[in-house]
């Protein structure tokens, strides 16, 4: 029989915020560009990125999601329903696509790694518990990378 001072640290345990990760990767294409600008100005701020014929990158996504301990699962949230969330939501809609002719998210909205980060907040935000904190971390390339919320 389990004494009464495991439950007292499981009780404790479960008043202290965890964070658990999810990474996963993606392909896809973009072109940086503003619409609003000459061809010089977009080629002078954005450089090779402002290619006619877009360019790619190999995605890597790390998804935190903090939150207190689950008593009765020990999960702060089950990474097998994460793993899916971000699946539906992220890889399946970003994954081998052009950015800006194949996704209705960026089709007004420059696809930079700063504004993939947001909507990629929003797409899984919507979709977890309100109480659990969310932050997004990708890479472009292995040394050009953001967090949102920072």
């Amino acid at each position: 029989m389990i004494g009464v001072h495991f439950y007292e640290i499981v009780l404790k345990m479960t008043q202290h915020k965890v964070a658990v990760f999810r990474k996963e990767h993606f392909n896809a294409a973009h072109r940086l560009n503003n619409p609003n600008w000459s061809v010089e100005r977009n080629k002078e701020v954005f450089g090779l990125c402002n290619n006619d014929n877009y360019h790619g990158h190999n995605y890597e996504l790390t998804v935190q999601v903090t939150g207190e301990i689950n008593i009765e699962t020990g999960y702060v949230v089950d990474l097998k329903i994460l793993s899916d969330l971000i699946r539906v939501e992220v890889l399946n809609r970003f994954d081998h696509k052009n950015l800006n002719l194949d996704t209705v998210e960026f089709r007004d909205l420059n696809p930079t790694v700063e504004n993939i980060a947001v909507v990629i907040y929003e797409l899984l935000r919507n979709k977890l518990e309100r109480q659990l904190d969310l932050k997004i971390r990708l890479h472009e390339t292995e040394r050009n990378f953001v967090e949102y919320p920072s």
